[in-house]
């Protein structure tokens, strides 16, 4: 009989060694879609609160966002000196969006702007920089000052960014969800090896029916006036084309550099430049659109 403390008595086969534990799913708070879920949810609540309360709060959410996007298109670009073009892109920014809430006439801010990147653009390094510093302070101007416009305009008021909210968060989501359940064709796979032609169609659509609904029922939302419901659905089809195109165009730029993620400010996310890249471009349609008049 074995004692206590004795080894136990042999089957006639040693026992297999101890491996790894099994690798066991992480709750789903915690897993990949839980955490982009998670902070996309708390990052959009914070956006539609300001958007909600307008005024300064409003443009000191997009001027924080526009000096992020400067310093991460920098950090991926390796220009420098950082710190120097980062202040001065900052400064730059925030003569820009306080002008446009003072409601300066548009040609000191157009000067200030060109004079700013002109400027970046002699300070810059190494030669590369000389072009991507003056272009990084030129789509930070544009998300830090067209959804300050379109809010402040008595014209348009609150449905101008719920609009680029609708139509570029729809179609993320409706990109993303679809792509994943019905897979098939990459879209451009040397730029963006996941996305599909599945999941191109799904955002278009999606963007196209909840942009149409926030443009044709603006008047709902204050706006003094709205579009027709078939010109709404024709501007958002195009806005979404134009935010998937934005989104393809910072994957270039990434590649390009060897750059997984634009920056880790936003967990799950990436950096501001990876939730911005198709705002940008939506956004330079409804700023073309502004001083269109239309």
């Amino acid at each position: 009989m074995a004692q206590r403390g004795d080894a136990p008595a042999s089957t006639g086969g040693s026992a297999p060694p101890p491996g790894p534990a099994p690798d066991r799913p992480r709750p789903w708070p915690a897993s990949e879609l839980g955490v982009r879920a998670v902070s996309g949810v708390v990052l959009g609540l914070l956006v539609l609160a300001a958007t909600l309360s307008g005024g300064w709060f409003f443009a000191l959410i997009w001027l924080a966002a526009g000096l992020a996007i400067v310093g991460e298109w920098l950090a991926i670009t390796r220009t420098g000196p950082h710190r120097p073009l980062l202040a001065l892109a900052g400064l730059v920014l925030a003569g820009l969006v306080v002008g446009a809430r003072l409601a300066l006439p548009p040609l000191p801010l157009l000067g200030l702007g060109i004079g700013g990147g002109a400027v970046l653009a002699l300070v810059a390094r190494p030669r590369p920089g000389r072009l991507w510093a003056p272009l990084s302070l030129a789509c930070a101007a544009i998300v830090a000052l067209v959804p300050v416009l379109l809010r402040d305009d008595p014209r348009i008021g609150l449905a101008g960014p719920l609009w680029l909210f609708g139509v570029v968060w729809t179609t993320d989501i409706a990109a993303y969800f679809t792509g994943r359940t019905l897979g098939g064709p990459r879209l451009w796979p040397a730029v963006s090896p996941k996305k599909t032609w599945s999941g191109f169609c799904g955002g278009l659509l999606g963007a196209t029916l909840v942009g149409g609904a926030v443009a044709a029922g603006a008047t709902h939302l204050g706006a003094q006036t709205s579009l027709p419901l078939g010109p709404a659905l024709l501007l958002s089809a195009l806005g979404s084309v134009l935010s998937q195109g934005g989104d393809l165009a910072e994957s270039a730029l990434k590649r390009a550099y060897g750059a997984k993620d634009s920056g880790r400010l936003i967990p799950g996310h990436g950096g501001v430049m990876d939730r911005l890249d198709g705002f940008f471009a939506v956004a330079l349609l409804a700023g073309i659109l502004l001083a269109a008049g239309l």
